[in-house]
């Protein structure tokens, strides 16, 4: 895994971690990254500072006696990615929190689960998932009330 700080067109900066060089280069070539802030495509690589761990030795004590875990974990200066960073990324959080809590994650299933609710074929209920974008216009021309969302779903593995 690799993590570069990107940025958009807009100059918002963000990390985002990829399995490789060649798994960015392959998303930057199909226009598939886009900014979290302002969902902007036009994404680059930005200035970047390695991340080095000191040696085992050089390590002060255990985690657990150091002041602040994460930075104990992530090294001194490290950001911390696990809180929001401002005040629309905590909107965004508590946003994803109220709906996986209050509906049901269909998955790639959305378009024709949307439909069969919509049709009365299956009962009417919150659901989220995703869609192509082309399903996404079409069932919008179509009169469905569906909208998107400002993040992605997160996916269950394993």
């Amino acid at each position: 895994m690799i993590r570069y700080t990107l940025k958009c067109k807009a100059g918002h900066r963000f990390d985002s971690w990829f399995q490789n060089t060649g798994a960015f280069a392959a998303l930057e070539a199909g226009n598939q990254l886009a900014c979290p802030v302002c969902g902007a495509n036009e994404v680059e690589k930005d200035l970047m500072a390695p991340t080095v761990r000191p040696a085992r030795k050089a390590v002060a004590g255990p985690v657990e006696k150091a002041a602040d875990a994460s930075v104990a974990e992530t090294g001194p200066g490290a950001p911390n990615l696990r809180d929001p960073g401002t005040d629309l990324e905590a909107a965004i959080a508590a946003l994803r929190k109220q709906i996986a809590e209050n509906s049901e994650y269909v998955g790639m299933n959305f378009t024709a689960e949307a439909r069969r609710i919509h049709e009365g074929d299956a009962p009417e209920r919150a659901i989220y998932g995703e869609a192509r974008p082309e399903d996404a216009r079409q069932m919008i021309e179509d009169g469905l009330p569906v909208a998107p969302l400002p993040f992605v779903p997160t996916r269950k593995v394993n």
